[in-house]
């Protein structure tokens, strides 16, 4: 992996906004992201990887792989399997799952009798629900419910939750719906324009605004996700 460091990488796009693409990442925006991720996440030399996610995309390979491999911490990956994850979990650090992934985690018989003290759980690539995130944190895991793009980073906005924490989507009263959790910890400069969420920075592949298609609500200090703009 040492290739992505000093060369870059193109990873691809989920198609959120619009057709999948592939997207440039330089070697000098691939290591600010790393150190984002390792901040966030407290990820140190002594930390210990499963990585489930698949490398081609930023999640998988940005959010937890690379940013620890760069230091010279422990990387295992292997293929997403649910069962194989809640046998394994208990000898690592780290881990970062998709909503869907973390769902059909949930659904095992194993994964109440799971301990997941001093692990640490980022999910992202789609909507993060507060249920998820409170089955997580009930077995003892940090929760780290996290928004990115491959466009910008995959460790953009997020909110991290410790056991004990109680997560709950933001129901707005007027129009009875319920919004799920973006983030409260913003790396990238963001602003909302007709509640659409723009976003620039270091870890932006784009200099300039970019719109991310992402429709949010802000409420004291915490970005909910509405949908996708038309």
């Amino acid at each position: 992996m040492i290739e992505y460091l000093t060369r870059g990488t193109e990873l691809s796009t989920s198609g959120t906004t619009g057709r999948p693409k592939k997207i440039f990442q330089d070697p000098y925006k691939i290591k600010h992201s790393n150190f984002i991720a390792r901040k966030v996440q407290n990820i140190t030399k002594n930390s210990r990887i499963l990585t489930v996610c698949s490398l081609k995309h930023a999640g998988g390979l940005l959010a937890q792989t690379l940013p620890a491999y760069e230091i010279g911490a422990s990387v295992t990956i292997e293929p997403y399997n649910p069962y194989s994850w809640v046998s394994k979990i208990g000898c690592y650090t780290h881990s970062h799952l998709t909503p869907r992934m973390a769902e059909a985690i949930i659904r095992t018989k194993s994964f109440r009798k799971l301990d997941l003290t001093g692990i640490t759980i980022m999910c992202g690539s789609d909507p993060v629900h507060e249920y998820e995130i409170n089955c997580f944190l009930e077995q003892g895991a940090t929760f780290i419910a996290n928004w990115g793009m491959t466009e910008i980073g995959p460790v953009a906005i997020n909110k991290t939750f410790q056991p004990g924490d109680v997560a709950e989507n933001y129901i707005d009263q007027k129009y009875t719906s319920e919004y799920t959790i973006l983030g409260d910890t913003f790396h990238c400069d963001y602003k909302i324009v007709n509640n659409e969420l723009l976003v620039k920075g270091a870890i932006c592949v784009y200099p300039e605004w970019f719109a991310t298609g992402d429709l949010v609500h802000e409420e004291a200090g915490t970005l909910y996700y509405i949908g996708r703009k038309d």
